[in-house]
């Protein structure tokens, strides 16, 4: 029986492309999601063995669609695809319950290999990123911690999409001072206070395309 999968990136471009690489090594693709939020209903329709994600995708980005996922379903297999290799992504990713982290711009045959090891219990990490995180370590370089709560992440997320405080609060179901009560702890936390700099930083952070 071939390895069930889900795929979600925004770009319908790229998914046709993914799609069409991994059917051909012999992977079912259930599903395609273009956001975090439809990735994370798809899995509850489909109960796939993996689901590859984008990093920056509309409304919920994937390091957040992975955390409500394997809140739900842990044994699903997480691969996160991206173009970003900063340290402080992949260690958000990995504290996530992220196990496979894989660089848009490397080979194809790259991605296959991530998601065979992971459905076997494995991880994987692209060689540039695994080079990455052993510099840090044999330095004695402190990998840093996201200074944000999941929620507020998804919230940040939202402001850097455009998104008032009274749209926020609908969309997650919260009050307008509650959503307001976010913002601030936000700014406060980031040491940012205005809507621009919020922007830059979710850019810099991967959960907003500029």
């Amino acid at each position: 029986m071939p390895l069930r999968l889900i795929l979600a990136d925004d770009h319908h471009i790229v998914r046709q492309g993914l799609r069409a690489l991994l059917e051909r090594e012999g992977f079912e693709i259930a599903a395609e999601a273009a956001d975090g939020n439809a990735a994370v209903t798809l899995v509850e329709v489909y109960h796939p063995a993996i689901a590859v994600l984008d990093l920056s995708m509309p409304g919920l980005n994937g390091v957040e669609a992975a955390r409500e996922i394997l809140q739900r379903h842990p044994k699903v297999g997480i691969i996160l695809l991206t173009v970003h290799n900063e340290d402080y992504q992949v260690v958000t990713a990995l504290r996530a319950g992220i196990r496979g982290y894989v660089i848009k711009t490397q080979a194809a045959d790259e991605l296959v290999r991530a998601i065979r090891e992971v459905a076997t219990g494995g991880m994987y990490l692209s060689p540039e990123v695994s080079r990455i995180m052993v510099g840090a370590y044999l330095s004695g370089a402190e990998l840093p911690a996201d200074p944000l709560t999941p929620r507020e992440r998804q919230i940040l997320q939202l402001i850097a999409e455009g998104k008032t405080t009274k749209e926020v609060a609908v969309l997650l179901g919260l009050s307008t001072k509650t959503a307001e009560s976010y913002r601030g702890r936000i700014m406060e936390k980031l040491d940012i206070h205005q809507t621009a700099g919020l922007v830059r930083y979710a850019i810099r952070r991967g959960l907003i395309e500029p």
